[in-house]
C-alpha cells in the first residue's frame, strides 16, 4: 500500500499553507510546506549575493543547502528562518526563481523525500500535478485576490512587519500572473482535483473539507 499523499494547491495566499499544516496535524501526518523550499532557497541566494537569474549557481545553491523542517518552523544551517522568508521580498524572490526549470527539477527529489509513514500532508502550486501526481487527495484552493491580499496583510501586521494593502494586492496579481504563465509547471489544478473557493469560509470550515475528501478517498 503507497504512503498517501493529500496535495493542496493553489495560488498565493489561499490559504493553503495554514490548512495543509492543520491537516497534517489532525492526521498525525507529516508535513510539507513546498514554497518554503522556494523561499528557502531565494533567501539563501540573496544572502550569498547569488543573481536571481543565474540558474546554474542556483542548481548548486539547492544541492547543499542545510534545510529542515520541525512542524511549522523552517531552519537553514541550524538556525530557524520561518519568519525571515515570509517576508514579501522573499516571497517575490521565491516566485522568481520558482520559474526555473533546472532548479525546480533539482527540488523535487528533495520534496518527494517527504513522503514517509503514516502519510503526508502538503502545499504549493504543484503539488498535484507534478510533485505528487498519484495523491490519494488533491485540493485546489481559490480566493479573489482581494481576499488574499488581505489576509497576507493581516498575517504580516500580526508578526510585526510593516505592510502596504495596496502593494500587496499588486504583488499577488503580478505574482498569480507569473505563475499562470511560467512553462515550468505552471499553476493550474489538476483535472481530477476538487476546488474549494474559500472566500469568506472560515479555516475550520476549509480543513473540514479536506478531512472529509481523505476520508472518502480510496485507499
Amino acid at each position: 500500500m503507497s504512503i498517501p499523499v493529500i496535495a493542496i494547491d493553489g495560488p498565493s495566499a489561499s490559504g493553503k499553507g495554514t490548512i495543509a499544516a492543520i491537516v497534517a496535524q489532525r492526521l498525525g501526518f507529516h508535513y510539507l510546506d513546498s514554497g518554503a523550499i522556494y523561499r528557502v532557497t531565494a533567501y539563501a541566494a540573496l544572502q550569498n549575493k547569488i543573481d536571481l537569474a543565474d540558474e546554474p549557481a542556483l542548481v548548486e545553491l539547492a544541492g547543499r543547502l542545510d534545510l529542515r523542517f520541525d512542524g511549522a518552523e523552517v531552519y537553514l544551517d541550524g538556525r530557524p528562518v520561518g519568519d525571515a522568508i515570509r517576508t514579501e521580498e522573499a516571497g517575490r524572490a521565491a516566485s522568481t526563481i520558482a520559474v526555473l526549470p533546472r532548479l525546480r527539477e533539482a527540488l523535487l527529489a528533495r520534496q518527494r523525500a517527504f513522503r514517509q509513514a503514516p502519510g503526508l500532508a502538503t502545499d504549493g502550486r504543484d503539488m498535484g500535478t507534478v510533485v505528487f501526481p498519484d495523491a490519494q487527495v488533491k485540493v485546489f484552493l481559490t480566493a479573489s485576490a482581494e481576499e488574499r491580499a488581505n489576509r497576507r496583510y493581516k498575517q504580516l501586521i500580526e508578526k510585526g512587519f510593516c505592510a502596504n494593502f495596496a502593494q500587496i494586492l499588486q504583488d499577488l496579481q503580478e505574482r498569480d500572473a507569473r505563475d499562470a504563465a511560467r512553462s515550468a509547471a505552471p499553476l493550474q489544478h489538476a483535472p481530477d482535483a476538487v476546488l474549494i473557493d474559500t472566500t469568506g469560509m472560515t479555516i475550520e470550515a476549509v480543513v473540514q473539507a479536506v478531512l472529509d475528501l481523505y476520508s472518502q478517498a480510496p485507499a
